[in-house]
């Protein structure tokens, strides 16, 4: 499988020789759920790069990034118009945080700040399909507000009810971050703790403290991807 990585932020300069980028951990995490022999190319879109030929790509990955899905910035409009051109191929197409979100205004549906505002640290979400739940770390202030047009509802929680969303063969996207770790969950809080307020940040710091099921969910995209 090839699967070209649209890496969509950069990471600040104290975590960066720890974590790489959103990219370089999602990759981490796919190998570890069974992708290791994949061929992954990565492409920073704020410095506008991108391949020569999407043709050639399985599926493209779309990972988070601090900026807003539906941001007048000319790097994330450039990102909109190649997904929208994407959304017209068979190459399959899965999003992580913001990725999910732009993915979710390109098909249409309403993308906004989250009526709850952040949603931080790890969350239970349920998945509808199987009756499954797990937990996932998430660190988002906007959120997918409609379920997209053609797509199936694939998971909610409390605080966010279209957590993930997908079209059978064609889309995977998902809200929270299966690819973070609770030390790097622990940095953002950190850095946001005034913008959070005292509580909401002690009450996700104790959060996690939880196991996670990144790694459960990775194995959901990997077997997304190599599905016929």
């Amino acid at each position: 499988m090839k699967l070209c990585i649209l890496d969509n932020d950069t990471l600040d300069s104290a975590v960066a020789p720890v974590y790489g980028s959103y990219g370089q951990m999602l990759a981490q995490l796919l190998r570890q759920a069974g992708a290791d022999s994949w061929e992954m190319d990565f492409f920073h879109t704020p410095s506008d790069q991108y391949p020569i030929d999407f043709s050639i790509y399985d599926a493209v990955l779309l990972t988070g990034s601090r900026a807003d899905s539906f941001s007048n910035d000319a790097w994330v409009v450039k990102l909109r118009h190649v997904v929208t051109g994407l959304l017209d191929t068979p190459i399959k197409l899965l999003g992580v945080c913001f990725g999910h979100q732009l993915i979710a205004y390109c098909l249409g549906a309403k993308v906004d700040r989250a009526p709850n505002g952040w949603s931080t640290g790890a969350h239970r979400y349920h998945f509808a399909q199987d009756g499954s739940s797990m937990t996932l770390l998430a660190s988002h202030q906007d959120q997918v507000l409609e379920l997209p047009s053609g797509t199936t509802l694939l998971a909610s929680s409390e605080n966010c009810p279209i957590a993930a969303f997908g079209q059978d063969g064609k889309i995977l996207c998902i809200q929270p971050h299966p690819e973070f770790v609770p030390d790097y969950s622990a940095y953002l809080l950190e850095k946001r703790r005034g913008a959070l307020g005292e509580d909401h940040y002690q009450a996700s710091m104790q959060s996690l403290k939880q196991s996670h099921d990144g790694l459960a969910f990775a194995k959901r995209m990997v077997d997304f991807v190599e599905a016929p």
